[in-house]
C-alpha cells in the first residue's frame, strides 16, 4: 500500500482513523522503505517545518470549535456548518473533534441525568431531617 507524506505525518499526531493508524503500524514492522521514509519526515518535521499546509494541520485551523460540535450535536447549526461538521468528523475522520463532539455527548447524557438523580437523593433524605433541626435555623 502506498501512503503520502499527509497520511504518515497524521499518523504521527495520532490523527489517521484507527483502522487506516493499524494498517500502517503493520506495514511499518515488516517495510524497511517506509521506515526510513518515516524517519526522514520525522527528520523534517523535527526541523519546525513552516509550510501553510503544516502550519494549518498543526494548528488545526479547519477544526469547528466546542460550540460549534455543540450546535452540531443539538442540530441547531445552519446546513452548510452542519454540513461541514458532518464531513470533517466522517469523511476527514478527525480524532480530535470526534473525541471533542463524544465529550459533548456524555455531558449532555449527565445533565439529563442530574435532575433525576438529585430528586432520588432528596427522596432518600427526606426521612433523615428532624423536624426539631429544622425549627432551629
Amino acid at each position: 500500500m502506498t501512503w503520502t507524506d499527509r497520511e504518515l505525518c497524521a499518523w504521527l499526531d495520532e490523527m489517521l482513523p484507527a483502522e487506516r493508524m493499524t494498517e500502517l503500524e503493520q506495514q511499518l514492522r515488516t517495510d524497511e522503505a517506509l521506515q526510513s521514509r518515516m524517519a526522514q519526515l520525522i527528520h523534517h518535521l523535527d526541523q519546525g517545518g513552516h509550510t501553510v499546509g503544516e502550519i494549518w494541520q498543526r494548528e488545526r485551523l479547519s477544526c469547528p470549535g466546542r460550540s460549534e460540535l455543540g450546535g452540531y450535536l443539538l442540530g441547531t447549526l445552519p446546513r452548510g456548518a452542519s454540513e461541514f461538521v458532518e464531513f470533517h468528523l466522517k469523511t476527514v475522520g478527525c480524532r480530535v473533534c470526534q473525541a471533542n463532539l463524544n465529550d459533548l455527548e456524555e455531558h449532555a447524557s449527565q445533565a439529563a441525568e442530574s435532575p433525576k438523580r438529585r430528586r432520588r437523593f432528596f427522596e432518600s433524605s427526606a426521612g433523615l431531617l428532624k423536624s426539631s433541626d429544622a425549627d432551629e435555623f
